[in-house]
């Protein structure tokens, strides 16, 4: 498989090293003149040095191949974006995986379909939010591609989902509960699997429905 990186920062350099260990072809691409030097002597041949954003040095990288993947993982997401399209829209690239590095952007990535996306700082806030005693409901995982997020919901002391049967629950249209989390286990959620206070509910939802959720179950 050959991989495109833009951005040799800590970042981009270890995914790289991690794919050449793999066996991978890999071109990494930096644009600032320092951190080019530093990573020369390892990476020689397979590091250049200019401007991602630029059409030129992508073509100096190969990526009228194309590569099977690119990375855009800079430090600017405006960066990633331009990266990210040009190889999709210019050069026919199947697969693309942008970093975000502010959450506030997100917005943009999905607004010109760049997916998929990883942002250290959101998933840092939902692991936070994973630790935090009787939390309402906790975006898990997006599934960009089929427009779906998994969520988890506790089961509230007197709530609308306690001592009912999982098959009952009156959940938003697109809402589908998956697995109760129960003593340090998954069970499937079946009919006639009774919630009781204290499970975790783990439930595919579309996008945009998690406020209806919250309704429906009487969350904060």
């Amino acid at each position: 498989m050959y991989v495109l990186i833009a951005g040799g920062g800590k970042v981009g350099a270890n995914v790289a090293r991690t794919l050449l260990r793999m066996g991978h072809e890999v071109t990494l691409i930096e644009s600032t003149a320092d951190r080019y030097e530093r990573l020369e002597p390892e990476f020689e041949h397979q590091v250049l040095r200019g401007d991602a954003t630029e059409i030129s040095t992508l073509e100096r990288a190969g990526i009228a191949r194309p590569p099977d993947l690119v990375l855009a993982v800079t430090g600017d997401d405006e960066d990633n974006l331009v990266i990210c399209q040009l190889a999709q829209a210019k050069y026919g690239v199947d697969k693309v995986i942008a970093r975000v590095n502010d959450p506030r952007n997100q917005p943009h990535f999905d607004l010109l379909g760049i997916a998929p996306t990883v942002c250290a700082t959101s998933s840092i806030l939902g692991l936070v939010e994973h630790e935090v005693p009787a939390h309402g409901l906790i975006p898990l995982l997006e599934l960009k591609r089929d427009n779906l997020e998994i969520v988890e919901i506790p089961v509230t002391p007197g709530g609308p989902a306690d001592g009912v049967d999982v098959s009952q629950l009156r959940l938003p249209e697109g809402t589908t509960v998956i697995a109760v989390l129960r003593g340090g286990n998954a069970e499937p959620a079946t009919p006639g699997l009774r919630l009781t206070s204290g499970d975790q509910m783990l439930a595919i939802v579309k996008p945009g429905r998690t406020d209806e959720l919250r309704k429906a179950l009487a969350l904060t």
